[in-house]
């Protein structure tokens, strides 16, 4: 098998043969008395076959969309990247070009958005606002998207051309092209149905995974950035106890130091030097803090007012919700979070803590 055939057959590999109306293409026959103006790309053809229907069903079918997306040329649109309007109407001028999901990945894009938005901030009221950047990011970023879209089995009916970077736009990759798909869906979603129905949509398939938060909180001096949020608690001033040390004479030493705030302790960690203990009791002291979860059952978010199905959104009286229960559609909004510490990464303050200075932070007693 050549290699021309082998790229043929993998582009192939989505589409049945039951869907191709003549194969091979017409234009793949050589006549020797007629000179082909353009030699025949096999590549080019089966970029521009289209996935077959039976595919797009089995699609909606499987991420539970069947009864969002009955029809199938709105799964076309969703999976038609608008890089593959460049390509098409280069081989074919004379026809009228496919609907791309341009529009459509942008308003899914700011719903995505929105919903993880309020989802983390009312999960995690103490997060700093660098830090939820980043959660939002790493729940809706474009390396999710694509990967959900995956796991999806969106990729065989992703139709798209990669381009490369000019001075106006960047280049569009891969996975560029595979992260509007979830994008497109959400917003078909809250197109057909409701905002609501759009929010269950992401929260099944973004905000329902498991994102490891403690790794994107860095701090270049934990000390200090721990003596202010004491500060702005009004709490006692932090002290560092020598909690359990071994191998003091030895060349592996282990201490464990606790940071208490009067009686409470606040952070505890190891380390094979003092300092190294301190640093990351401090670290353990800020992360309690800031990864303080919201329990579930007390979890409200802004967007539950919003009243279920068709109707008034800022009407708050009870209404039958899509489960047949009755939702009040009221937000009680909670008590805005203590503002995050202004000494956490960057390493620069300007405000001047008012507990006890840097240097009688720690005295070590041995068990407190």
């Amino acid at each position: 098998m050549s290699p021309v055939q082998r790229r043929l057959l993998s582009k192939l590999a989505s589409v049945s043969a039951a869907n191709l109306q003549r194969f091979p293409p017409k234009d793949a026959l050589f006549v020797k008395k007629q000179i082909p103006t353009q030699p025949f790309s096999p590549e080019s053809w089966a970029i521009l076959q289209p996935p077959p229907p039976s595919a797009l069903s089995a699609f909606a079918h499987r991420i539970g969309l069947h009864n969002v997306l009955s029809s199938t040329p709105l799964i076309q649109q969703a999976c038609t990247h608008p890089s593959f309007l460049h390509i098409f109407s280069q081989l074919n001028p004379h026809s009228p070009p496919p609907s791309t999901n341009a529009h459509l990945a942008v308003l899914g894009n700011a719903l995505m958005g929105v919903f993880a938005a309020e989802y983390l901030h009312a999960a995690y009221p103490y997060l700093p606002t660098r830090v939820l950047k980043a959660a939002v990011t790493a729940y809706v970023g474009p390396l999710t998207c694509a990967s959900v879209a995956q796991e999806m089995g969106a990729v065989p009916l992703l139709r798209w051309h990669r381009t490369p970077s000019s001075p106006t736009r960047p280049a569009i990759l891969h996975s560029d092209a595979l992260s509007s798909i979830p994008r497109a869906l959400t917003a078909l979603v809250y197109q057909e149905r409701s905002v609501l129905s759009a929010r269950q949509f992401v929260h099944s398939f973004f905000l329902s995974r498991q994102v490891d938060l403690r790794g994107m909180i860095k701090f270049s001096n934990p000390k200090k950035a721990l003596l202010e949020m004491v500060a702005k608690f009004h709490r006692d001033p932090p002290k560092s106890r020598l909690l359990a040390e071994t191998g003091r004479f030895s060349n592996s030493p282990v201490y464990v130091v606790g940071i208490y705030s009067g009686a409470e302790k606040l952070g505890e960690s190891f380390g094979s030097s003092l300092k190294m203990a301190e640093f990351r009791a401090a670290e353990d002291a800020l992360h309690r803090v800031y990864l303080t979860r919201t329990p579930d059952h007390l979890l409200q978010l802004p967007s539950s007012a919003f009243t279920p199905g068709i109707g008034n959104i800022f009407n708050n009286s009870e209404s039958p919700d899509e489960s047949g229960r009755n939702q009040k559609g009221r937000y009680i909004a909670p008590e805005l979070a203590i503002p995050e510490i202004m000494y956490a990464s960057s390493g620069k303050s300007r405000v001047t803590p008012t507990a006890a200075p840097i240097n009688d932070f720690y005295d070590y007693t041995v068990g407190g």
